[in-house]
């Protein structure tokens, strides 16, 4: 599967925080590998980095707080796919 040699894949939960979609991932547990690439939708909050999904990102991927997303750095960038889209309405 292509030139994977760095690339840091990591799954977890989308949550809500102040209203808003974030991608909460522990520093310890590969965090720190999507500082550079999340630069301007991320911050670091004490041992998190908290990556923010904007709005017509988390329509597009059909993902709401609560659902399982992948993330990986590849090629420089922070890509995000959801585990399970929602269905259609």
């Amino acid at each position: 599967m292509g030139n994977d040699e760095g690339v840091t894949s990591l799954a977890g939960p989308v949550e809500k925080i102040d209203g808003k979609l974030v991608l909460r991932i522990p520093l310890e547990a590969g965090g720190r590998e999507f500082i550079e690439c999340s630069r301007g939708i991320s911050t670091v909050d004490g041992e998190f980095l908290n990556i923010e999904i904007p709005e017509w990102l988390a329509g597009m991927l059909r993902i709401d707080a609560g659902s399982r997303v992948f993330v990986d750095n590849r090629n420089g960038k922070c890509n995000i796919q959801p585990v399970a889209a929602a269905p259609l309405q």
